[in-house]
């Protein structure tokens, strides 16, 4: 047992005073406002806030273990995360779901994990694995599992598919909550998904789209990840500007809530969903609550959406200073500059302001690449002509959302050629579980003038994605990664570099801060080949994700994600 006195950060009722705390088996057993005068002292420098929870991320996007994703996360005084770890579920099935809880629980950190719900996502892809509603069933009966991870099916929610609405029932069953991922679903479709119970969504990129959920009873997350930062769009008051170009279409009770810019009480979490090394290093939701009260919105409404509002929706004996609730908290210097101190998990210090006060133990990998080398024919689109029109996936830096666009394309040989003036390069995703097929297309928005990249991060099903100028340089690249059993590689006539990511082509054992070195490294020499994305890796991987509209490519093909159904590479 201890017992100390400090100035803590009451997330009930967003006051700050001095209390005394005891703490007892990692529990606050007593938590007591005091009177400080001249007779008394303060024995914590410092303000005492809670620990911060980061309610929805996959920790395979950060390349590392869950136990080194620990040691970089408390730093930034995050004491939990509730994952979905789909990504790997996708490769491994609930074996690898299984390996990340072990090796989460070998370290001093609160992992929750959510049920992966879509695996795999879309049948228009091939994954390295299945779970069905029985799958779904036994993850859910684990302690460690708090909630159904995000429905990304929509379409099968919305048109009534059996197995599909079966797994929802199964959370209701369990007690569970059910995560959403629902990206611009409106009007009649967005009731007919929430009905089953869905009760979150992350994926609202405009302030009329958060609204509408909202008033249909949704769970805002605000997220501010590596590729997806959706923050400007929610938020977007620095200036006073709003992305609502007809406030009319607002319900009445959020008219005023509209026309004062004080967005906070629309918006229930922060998260990072997909959070690179490299970013991860800098800071993580105590950048996030800096990034938002830039925005506008007050401190402690901030503050709530990593604490106290994640531990209430999720059920978690966390995210506020009061009895009776795991001991999770961090001293910081103040409200205003936030700089973290210490962290403490369950009363214990974690960090100490310079170290982190434990290991990470290793994950054994197993090579889940089972492809064979590629050749640069297998990168050509052929075509009988001089010149042909072709649909192509734009990208747009910090969106997932992708937009359709065409473009006339020049011949070579009978090969449809890349053409650097219009930015329009070729993109192709190879199967990497056996079956070596691959399917090509176009995309604009990268910017690479030369050299190609590619990668054994391609969510959700993680083929190997490649984007390049011509098919020889993709190959190279991709056969690269295929050497390396995963990971993320770069080629150009001038340089080869890449990442080996071992486990299940998606993480690595080593520290945050030895694959966030090379992850820079990568990101340079990207931007040396042209390329003007800040994350061009976490970009290309989101290209196969055919959740997200409006325009994508799995190993099947071109796919239109508004009409849900494959499209030609080349019109007519």
């Amino acid at each position: 047992m201890m017992s100390f006195t400090a100035y803590i950060l009451d997330v009930v009722s967003d006051t700050v005073y001095p209390a005394r705390i005891t703490i007892e088996n990692g529990i606050y057993k007593e938590v007591s406002p005091i009177t400080v005068n001249e007779r008394t002292t303060v024995d914590v420098d410092g303000l005492m806030i809670p620990g911060f929870i980061d309610s929805h991320i996959h920790i395979e996007s950060s390349m590392i273990t869950p136990a080194q994703f620990a040691r970089i996360a408390v730093r930034h005084g995050t004491t939990g995360v509730v994952c979905d770890p789909h990504e790997i579920a996708n490769v491994m099935g609930i074996y690898g779901v299984e390996a990340m809880i072990e090796n989460a629980k070998q370290v001093p950190f609160n992992f929750y994990f959510t049920a992966p719900s879509c695996v795999p996502a879309t049948v228009f892809e091939t994954s390295g694995a299945t779970l069905n509603a029985d799958d779904v069933e036994y993850l859910l009966k684990k302690d460690e599992i708090v909630a159904l991870a995000e429905m990304m099916n929509f379409p099968g929610v919305i048109n009534g598919d059996e197995e599909v609405h079966r797994k929802l029932k199964l959370a209701h069953v369990y007690g569970k909550p059910i995560d959403g991922h629902a990206p611009l679903v409106s009007r009649e479709d967005l009731d007919k998904y929430l009905e089953p119970g869905i009760s979150t969504d992350h994926e609202c990129s405009n302030v009329l789209e958060a609204l509408e959920k909202k008033l249909k009873g949704v769970k805002i997350m605000v997220r501010d990840g590596s590729s997806a930062m959706d923050m400007e769009g929610l938020f977007n008051m620095g200036e006073g500007k709003s992305n609502i170009e007809n406030p009319e279409q607002l319900g009445l009770i959020y008219r005023d809530v509209f026309e004062s810019k004080i967005y906070s009480p629309l918006f229930d979490f922060i998260v990072s969903d997909d959070k690179h090394p490299d970013d991860l290093i800098k800071g993580h939701l105590n950048l996030s609550i800096k990034k938002a009260v830039g925005f506008g919105i007050d401190i402690l409404k901030a503050i709530n959406m990593v604490t106290i509002n994640p531990a209430y929706h999720y059920n978690l004996n966390c995210g506020a200073i009061v009895e009776g609730a795991q001991a999770d908290y961090v001293i910081v210097d103040s409200l205003t500059d936030l700089n973290i101190q210490k962290t403490y998990i369950g009363g214990e210090c974690v960090f100490d302001g310079e170290n982190v006060l434990f290991d990470a133990p290793e994950v054994e990998a197993h090579n889940t690449i089972n492809a064979s080398k590629k050749t640069p024919d297998d990168f050509d689109i052929h075509y009988d002509g001089k010149e042909c029109e072709v649909n192509v996936i734009e990208c747009i830096d910090g969106d997932l959302l992708t937009k359709k666009a065409t473009a006339k394309l020049k011949t070579k040989n009978g090969v449809v050629q890349a053409d650097l003036i219009q930015d329009v390069l070729k993109i192709a995703v190879v199967e990497r579980y056996g079956g070596n097929t691959v399917a090509n297309a176009f995309v604009k928005g990268f910017g690479l003038k030369k050299g190609a990249i590619a990668s054994s991060v391609a969510h959700d099903s993680h083929n190997i994605i490649v984007v390049g100028y011509t098919s020889e340089e993709m190959a190279q690249a991709v056969n690269q990664v295929i050497d390396n059993m995963g990971g993320i590689a770069i080629y150009s006539e001038d340089f080869i570099e890449s990442l080996p990511l071992p486990i299940a082509g998606l993480m690595s054992n080593k520290d945050a801060f030895d694959v966030a070195e090379k992850v820079a490294t990568l990101h340079d020499m990207a931007a040396a080949l042209g390329c003007q994305l800040k994350s061009p890796f976490m970009t290309m991987a989101f290209m196969a994700l055919l959740v997200i509209p409006s325009i994508k490519i799995s190993d099947k093909g071109l796919f239109d994600g508004d009409a849900f159904e494959f499209m030609d590479v080349i019109i007519n």
